[in-house]
């Protein structure tokens, strides 16, 4: 019997959706608009897989599937889907690897330029009829950027901000050695203190949530920019909103925040020297192509017993502890 495979959101990329076809799976989705429906289609009809994109699977949505049997994420995070409850049941939840890598290296280094001349803001002037010419802006070469995690994506940051001649250093405890171009730096106070940006590449865990907060801000050289195109919860947002107040940090350019969509009345909308986009580090074309055809061929290798066909299963271990 062909499986049927639930993305959680309107669509998926041509590329993803031609996989499961071909392999005889009934695509489903969630429409605009119901997403707070998706404990209900869930719970509506057998599911074999789902491909996980922007909505939450907490342990209600897992448990109201009880035909489940493999959670391919769309993307590289796994902080939206409960990897316990999954376990639980036997559900592997795979990611797909860094296939938006370069196009997420690509938003961060936009966003510096964005924040350092100060762009949406002289677009606005002269939409408003001015013609701002004495806007200040700062040069990036000879700047220094800190990186805090260097994985793939902070590897394409780093080549890109050489080329414009930044120097680049980076922090992650947990590799040994950094990849060139990226200088290692022992400390993360360190690395902070030496930042003129300061840009986040690493996982939302519990010993990193709020990792830049108050102390971590005022560390910062003045002037400084923050740019954050990993998860929102690595920054106490309120700190930050104080810290550009203040004049300590020039600017901030954020492509995801702790709570997405922000209130009305978060500080940060309406604040001059931020720049904010809608966690769109992965939606280009390209990355938007790969992404989907790796999340539908996990999903088939899964249901097919076999380790994932790109990146790994997050919650192996679980699965080992409760077999």
């Amino acid at each position: 019997m062909s499986p049927t495979i639930l993305v959680t959101a309107p669509r998926l990329a041509n590329e993803g959706r031609r996989v499961l076809e071909d392999a005889g799976c009934q695509v489903l989705f969630v429409p605009k608009g119901e997403e707070d429906r998706l404990q209900q289609v869930l719970a509506s009809r057998p599911i074999d897989a789902i491909i996980a994109r922007t909505l939450t699977l907490d342990r209600d949505a897992i448990a109201a599937c009880p035909g489940l049997r493999a959670i391919s994420r769309h993307g590289v995070g796994h902080d939206a889907v409960d990897l316990d409850a999954a376990a639980e049941r036997g559900i592997p939840v795979s990611v797909v690897g860094e296939t938006n890598a370069q196009s997420v290296a690509e938003l961060a280094i936009g966003l510096m330029i964005a924040c350092a001349r100060r762009l949406p803001d002289a677009h606005e002037r002269i939409r408003l009829g001015e013609w701002p010419r004495q806007t200040p802006g700062v040069q990036l070469a000879g700047r220094t950027l800190g990186l805090v995690g260097c994985g793939t994506i902070a590897t394409h940051v780093a080549r890109i901000a050489t080329a414009l001649g930044m120097r680049v250093v980076g922090y992650d405890p947990g590799r040994s050695a950094l990849p060139a171009p990226i200088e290692k730096i022992a400390s993360l106070e360190t690395l902070l203190g030496m930042s003129d940006v300061l840009s986040l590449h690493c996982p939302l865990l519990p010993a990193t949530r709020h990792v830049i907060d108050a102390t971590a801000l005022a560390t910062l050289p003045a002037g400084a920019f923050v740019i954050n195109t990993a998860r929102g919860g690595l920054i106490d947002e309120q700190a930050l909103a104080q810290a550009i107040t203040s004049g300590h940090i020039a600017g901030a350019g954020l492509d995801t925040l702790e709570m997405e969509p922000p209130r009305f009345d978060h500080p940060l909308l309406n604040m001059a020297g931020v720049v904010l986009t809608p966690h769109v580090g992965g939606n280009s074309d390209a990355a938007l192509a790969a992404t989907a055809r790796a999340a539908a061929e996990n999903a088939l290798a899964m249901l097919a017993g076999k380790p994932p066909t790109h990146g790994r299963i997050v919650n192996a271990h679980l699965l080992e502890s409760t077999s």
